[in-house]
């Protein structure tokens, strides 16, 4: 689960629900800074149990750069609605399409971002359709299936979440991270874990359910993304438990991606260390 330092928007942005033909969506909409000559417009997707907040801290580092950044939650996650128990309205070429029509709503050519899960529903709609998009980045996102004490993990929570309401799921969730997990990147204004809370009680069950089945059945479709011929960048921390850094490397060499490791960072550059994260994907756009 990413810990952003803080739900609320950066000065600046604009939170507002994205109208598209496929629904509406929640959205934090970053302008780029004043005076700085616009470059590009970036399209960020969250991943498994996250939110758009996830990527509030690259929001004005990348404004600074020249590039206004779109944050989204997906169908059924946080502050985007969807069906509570139909588990196939969350089908990954169903968020694929919901991703091509907020492509479509925002009218511009786009740099295309998923973290982890993200990734993956960030692929997918790359292969049904490239053409809305400038460059794909794959951020701690990997070729395949999660790593099997991932998918222990997820199996534990689509077992609970069969059997306990999501309140009780959460307070299961709480009792089984380490001390230094639960508290890790939390500052004074999410110490009392409220916005976390309110986050996860407000995911629907099903997209949970159908994501965490996606991420430990989905095939290797690099191959079939490195024919589209986008620009690829493949970021990571330096330590990653649900795709072994070797892992997403080797992605890098096969789709022929600019590499960037994070050093001091984990599963979610974006939260653990933002400024290098924000730098990394600035350059990388700059060179697209």
């Amino acid at each position: 689960m990413s810990r952003p330092p803080s739900f609320v928007p950066p000065a600046g942005a604009r939170a507002y629900r994205l109208r598209t033909v496929r629904g509406e969506f929640a959205v934090v909409d970053a302008p780029v800074a004043g005076g700085v000559e616009p470059k590009g417009v970036a399209l960020l997707l969250p991943g498994f149990t996250g939110s758009k907040e996830d990527f509030n801290p690259l929001h004005e580092p990348l404004a600074a750069r020249g590039y206004r950044t779109v944050a989204v939650d997906g169908r059924g996650q946080f502050e985007s609605a969807g069906p509570v128990d139909d588990t196939s309205a969350y089908a990954q070429e169903e968020l694929a399409r919901d991703v091509l029509a907020q492509a479509e709503a925002l009218g511009v050519s786009l740099h295309l971002v998923g973290h982890s899960l993200g990734g993956q529903i960030a692929r997918a709609a790359v292969l049904l359709d490239h053409a809305p998009f400038r460059s794909l980045t794959l951020m701690s996102s990997g070729p395949a299936r999660v790593s099997e004490p991932q998918q222990q993990r997820v199996k534990l929570l689509r077992d609970a979440l069969g059997v306990l309401t999501m309140a009780e799921v959460w307070e299961a969730i709480q009792a089984m991270e380490p001390p230094e997990e639960t508290d890790a990147g939390l500052d004074a204004g999410l110490a009392d874990r409220a916005d976390l809370r309110r986050r996860w009680l407000a995911n629907s069950p099903a997209q949970l359910l159908a994501t965490g089945s996606q991420l430990c059945t989905e095939p290797d479709r690099v191959a079939e993304l490195t024919a589209t011929g986008l620009p690829f960048h493949v970021l990571s921390g330096a330590r990653d438990d649900t795709w072994p850094v070797p892992l997403l490397d080797d992605m890098a060499v096969r789709l022929g991606a600019r590499r960037t490791v994070i050093e001091g960072a984990e599963h979610s550059p974006n939260c653990d260390r933002p400024l290098p994260t924000a730098h990394a994907l600035a350059d990388f756009w700059d060179g697209c």
